[in-house]
């Protein structure tokens, strides 16, 4: 699996999750610029995601929704902060109600994105989420986040290695 560590830090308000990945960092970074790449991995397998929106560039806005096994569709959002491509990205995730606007009943958090090269092909991104408060923390793991996260970044293998097979067969 993909996923190589998942620390949380109640002090800190932080939980880490760490994932290596047998591709360049450009192409690490493709899962995140590309919508419908990104929609591929990042809901877990009951909970696809589907991007209605991506500006991905500092001021912009990311769009999405998730769809459930019972046909719920939670929305969602992110609103960018900063975007270093191929390396770093920044972001405020949130929930959104119906019409687009945050739902402040769930905690926003923000997320950091770093990517880097760790060896002959082989990339290390890590995400960092980080709460306004213990409660927004707890409320945010007890909702399924740290499971939803290594599951979602789990997925991403199975897209790399159909790089590799469409190199193999060209």
């Amino acid at each position: 699996m993909t996923v190589i560590a998942v620390r949380k830090d109640p002090a800190a308000l932080t939980m880490i999750l760490e994932a290596e990945f047998d591709a360049p960092a450009e192409r690490v970074w493709q899962l995140w610029a590309d919508p419908r790449q990104l929609e591929r991995w990042w809901g877990p397998p009951a909970y696809p995601a589907t991007i209605t929106s991506h500006d991905l560039r500092v001021g912009g806005r990311v769009v999405y929704h998730m769809t459930g096994p019972e046909g719920d569709q939670p929305k969602g959002y992110w609103e960018i902060d900063d975007v270093e491509p191929p390396r770093r990205l920044v972001f405020r995730d949130g929930f959104a109600n119906d019409d687009g606007t945050p739902n402040t009943e769930f905690p926003e958090s923000t997320a950091r994105v770093s990517i880097e090269e760790v060896g002959r092909g082989k990339t290390r991104m890590s995400i960092e989420s980080i709460f306004a408060s213990a409660e927004a923390m707890e409320q945010m793991l007890a909702m399924g986040m740290e499971e939803g996260l290594k599951q979602a970044a789990g997925q991403i293998d199975a897209i790399l290695a159909e790089d590799r097979g469409a190199v193999a067969e060209g």
